[in-house]
């Protein structure tokens, strides 16, 4: 879903980018601000051919940027589907990958938030249990599921899965 939400702010972006760039290409400034703000501006102290250089300036200005903004968009959108890690199926999450958890570890909690060194803020979202844990800065495996986007937090490579969610 946030892919497609993604793809649509890019449409959107392109769209008024370029919708944008036409009404500068060819319309020249002195028809696109008031009298009022030409004068202001300083520009009616500006001869024909001066006036016609920087219209063609603004117009080649405008394309140039609104073609750098839209690339801009792309990029961030297909990072934002890197990071989210979801495939057009749902399938996968990432990379598994090992942290340390920061303080101390007395079990697994629905609802209980877990802070790692990398600065990532995870909480617990279903009922798994373990009992009779006291451990400080325990290593930790995050690993996604193989279908959907869910994560599983394990603690020192014990049995005991919880499923988790990333809040930071």
């Amino acid at each position: 879903m946030r892919v497609m939400s993604a793809f649509i702010v890019i449409g959107l972006l392109l769209s008024s980018a370029t919708v944008f760039a036409q009404q500068r290409d060819g319309t020249p400034i002195e028809q696109q601000m008031t009298a009022e703000e030409f004068k202001a501006a300083g520009l009616d102290k500006l001869s024909a051919e001066e006036l016609a250089r920087l219209n063609g300036w603004l117009n080649r200005t405008v394309i140039q940027e609104s073609r750098k903004a839209a690339a801009v968009a792309v990029a961030e959108a297909k990072r934002e589907e890197a990071t989210q890690n979801k495939s057009m199926f749902g399938f996968g999450g990432g990379d598994a990958f090992e942290a340390r958890m920061v303080g101390p570890f007395n079990g697994f909690e629905r609802g209980k938030k877990y802070t790692l060194d990398n600065g990532q803020v995870w909480q617990q979202v279903d009922d798994a249990r373990m009992y009779g844990v006291k451990l400080d800065n325990p290593t930790v495996q995050l690993k996604p599921s193989v279908i959907g986007n869910a994560w599983y937090m394990r603690v020192d490579d014990r049995a005991v899965n919880a499923k988790v969610k990333r809040i930071k």
